[in-house]
């Protein structure tokens, strides 16, 4: 792709992220869904692979609906109420309706089809822009109607991911389909606090995408898109694939990595609410997780030969892992100390 054309799609990108995520009226923020969405299609089907412009439909038709059922919520919510102001969204009906578009948005259950397919069919620096900065205007508007949402359907909604993110992980073995269900399961996560305590959502996102970031850096520059060649990727930077390793436990939230951090914070939350039953059922939803991530982390470090792998082993790389990379895996890994400090800032 030509080097202008791509800095014009990231800049409209961060574009219309920073004008939903900034806007209080709604048809503003549908502008900013717009623009990311017809930013991000071009970056999805660069590489005019058949794959990737299915990947590209896809996600078109399905963003389109979800556009579609935000404007028709808000429109039926002014309708109703007088307001075009996002955080003034009282009709229930319209809350119904938001709900099903920014969980479409998103990817969660019983939206979540597309989203793995989308992510197989994307580069895997656009499978980290559709991970991490694509879901920050949709949580963004979450985080804006909160209050006024159902928490049933919302807790509701959460587990089920949470549920099927872990257990349709469980036999893939495309990376990148392994990342997208992890992401489905982070978000029933999120979402399960949203109603309760919507900053402890805004903070796992926040070390969700940072420790998305140095799995999807890694993997881009060890260039793994399967499992079979993640064996034997350790012989190309086995530094690099020691930190994938760190990051992918972090992922799964084992303690004493950061990944553990919002996990903790959470479970206590929902036994505060006495919602002590939904955290244990969220709690043993993500141990499918583990398991997944587990392999990852194995197929990447602990996997020596002989091995029943037809793949030749990689040449080592001379070249340096990037500085981003370091500081992503450090915090990915790192962060659980200052935990008290993060409690107080909540």
């Amino acid at each position: 792709m030509n080097p202008q054309a791509k800095l014009v799609f990231i800049f409209s990108l961060l574009l219309g992220t920073t004008t939903t995520i900034t806007s209080n009226h709604w048809i503003m923020a549908w502008a900013g869904l717009e623009i990311n969405t017809l930013s991000i299609l071009p970056l999805i089907s660069k590489s005019h692979h058949p794959r990737a412009i299915e990947a590209a439909t896809k996600y078109f038709l399905t963003q389109a609906t979800a556009s579609a059922l935000v404007l028709f919520s808000s429109m039926t919510n002014a309708w109703h109420t007088g307001q075009w102001d996002i955080t003034q969204m009282t009709h229930p009906t319209s809350c119904l309706i938001l709900t099903s578009a920014i969980a479409m948005k998103l990817g969660m259950v019983p939206f979540h089809f597309w989203f793995p397919e989308v992510l197989q069919g994307s580069p895997l620096t656009t499978g980290l822009l559709l991970s991490t900065i694509m879901k920050l205007p949709p949580i963004t508007l979450l985080f804006m109607t909160h209050h006024s949402l159902n928490p049933t359907l919302l807790t509701c909604m959460a587990i089920m991911s949470a549920a099927l993110g872990g257990w349709m992980g469980l036999n893939q073995t495309q990376v990148r389909k392994v990342l997208a269900f992890s992401s489905i399961s982070h978000l029933g996560w999120m979402t399960i606090i949203l109603s309760f305590n919507p900053k402890l959502t805004l903070l796992n996102f926040y070390l969700y995408t940072l420790m998305t970031l140095s799995i999807f850096l890694t993997l881009n520059t060890i260039k793994v898109l399967k499992l079979s060649t993640l064996i034997t990727s350790w012989t190309k930077a086995p530094s690099l694939s020691a930190m994938l390793l760190l990051t992918l436990l972090s992922l799964a939230g084992l303690p004493p990595l950061t990944g553990f951090l919002p996990k903790w914070l959470i479970i206590q939350e929902l036994t505060k609410q006495n919602m002590a039953p939904m955290a244990t059922m969220i709690s043993l939803f993500s141990l499918l997780g583990l398991y997944f991530y587990l392999r990852l982390a194995y197929c990447a470090t602990i996997t020596l030969p002989p091995h029943t792998t037809n793949h030749m082993k990689q040449w080592r790389s001379h070249k340096p892992a990037s500085t981003l990379i370091a500081i992503s895996a450090i915090a990915s890994t790192m962060l659980l100390p200052i935990s008290p400090m993060i409690s107080a800032i909540l």
